[in-house]
């Protein structure tokens, strides 16, 4: 049965998830750091610094008091909000700590684990508000431990491994570019670069049928963001486009568990939420309107509700049903390959979608399937949600 969804601010809070967007600060001449993280992907460890513009920091490996470290410094920059210091992730960095001079410079030290060779990649891309991330990516190096076994008598010489808690000698080089995935592209050997359906199948293995068919038919990473949680790991958020189909979306968050205990909570929307037209602007506008311009207009907030809102989510119902019968296909692709074991899940959607809409309730609800949990949410715009939990 449909549950009828009255009170749209609530359903806001729950797409916040989604559509996590940080504070986007103007533009300086003077480079400022003004966040910085840790965290892990898979056997990689990344330091992502958020920068105001773009700039290239001098990184080096270094030993201070017998304990090998890796820097990065950015001269002549100042510090925004930084933590002082960071946990480690248990496998290649100890603690991270930060330091700032008066005059001007930031340096940012990570004590790395004795005997624990490594190999480092670094890489800048846009982020969102004009801002920069600068990240630093480490992954054990495994043939430098592999190399250490005592030298076979009379054996030909090679070149030798890195001494254990050094740097590998070389530093790879950063992954080639390609346009339709947000710069970057990934190799063999190298890490999958933040921001690219790489590091999304990493992220959501469960999903890499799905993932692989949007890939597949021309979805790109439009936009990424990286929300840091110091000493824990990050939350991520991704939105897909498609130029076939201007007004649809895909939009990923990546929840990680707070305990070792705790399952990811990994959710894929499939969405109509950039329609176009005067009727999907004007309610944009509206849902940005403060509480306090509201009292100047309505009476009380169910005024606004009943006679702002309403009408036009009865509309945006109406234009988004015309949307997802055009592109069906794309609909009933994403459930087949988000839930291959359940076919009957296409039928279920265009049944719900087909509904006449009911003039006294603007929006419904349907859980298409419990297992996966897959929700059809229409208040406004369309959201076809699926939940994908478990470990990375």
């Amino acid at each position: 049965m449909p549950q009828t969804c009255r009170w749209a601010g609530i359903a806001g809070l729950c797409l916040s998830l989604l559509v996590m967007a940080p504070t986007a600060w103007g533009r300086s001449s003077t480079v400022e750091v003004r966040r910085l993280g840790l965290s892990r992907v898979g056997e990689n460890t990344m330091l992502t610094v958020i920068l105001n513009r773009a700039v290239n920091p001098r990184v080096s490996a270094r030993t201070e008091n017998g304990r090998p470290q890796l820097v990065v410094e950015f001269p002549q920059a100042r510090a925004g909000h930084l933590p002082t210091h960071l946990a480690g992730d248990d496998l290649l960095v100890e603690q991270v700590f930060t330091q700032s001079s008066p005059g001007g410079g930031v340096k940012i030290v990570l004590d790395i684990y004795p005997d624990q060779p490594y190999n480092f990649w670094r890489q800048s891309r846009p982020g969102a508000g004009g801002q920069t991330l600068f990240i630093l990516g480490l992954t054990p190096d495994s043939s430098a431990k592999q190399a250490r076994p005592e030298p076979a008598p009379a054996a030909p010489e090679t070149p030798e491994a890195p001494e254990p808690g050094t740097m590998a000698s070389r530093e790879p080089p950063p992954p080639p570019a390609e346009p339709d995935d947000y710069g970057f592209k990934e190799e063999k050997g190298t890490p999958a670069p933040p921001g690219s359906f790489a590091e999304l199948r990493r992220l959501i293995p469960q999903a890499a049928a799905l993932l692989q068919g949007l890939e597949r038919d021309g979805w790109v990473v439009s936009d990424s963001n990286t929300y840091d949680r110091p000493g824990q790991r990050f939350s991520r958020d991704y939105v897909l486009m498609n130029r076939k189909y201007p007004e649809l979306a895909v939009k990923i968050a990546n929840l990680p568990g707070n305990t070792p205990l705790m399952p990811n909570i990994n959710i894929i929307v499939l969405t109509t939420d950039n329609l176009g037209g005067e009727a999907a602007q004007k309610y944009r506008d509206l849902r940005q309107w403060s509480f306090g311009k509201i009292k100047t207009k309505f009476e009380d907030i169910g005024d606004f509700f009943d006679d702002a809102l309403k009408p036009l989510r009865v509309e945006l119902r109406k234009e988004t049903k015309r949307v997802v019968l055009r592109d069906a296909k794309v609909f009933q692709n994403f459930l087949q390959q988000a839930c291959p074991q359940k076919q009957d899940l296409s039928q279920k959607f265009m049944k719900y979608v087909n509904q006449k809409v009911n003039q006294r309730f603007e929006g419904v609800q349907y859980t298409l399937s419990e297992n996966p949990l897959v929700i059809l949410y229409m208040v406004d715009f369309l959201y076809l949600k699926v939940f994908f939990l478990g470990k990375s």
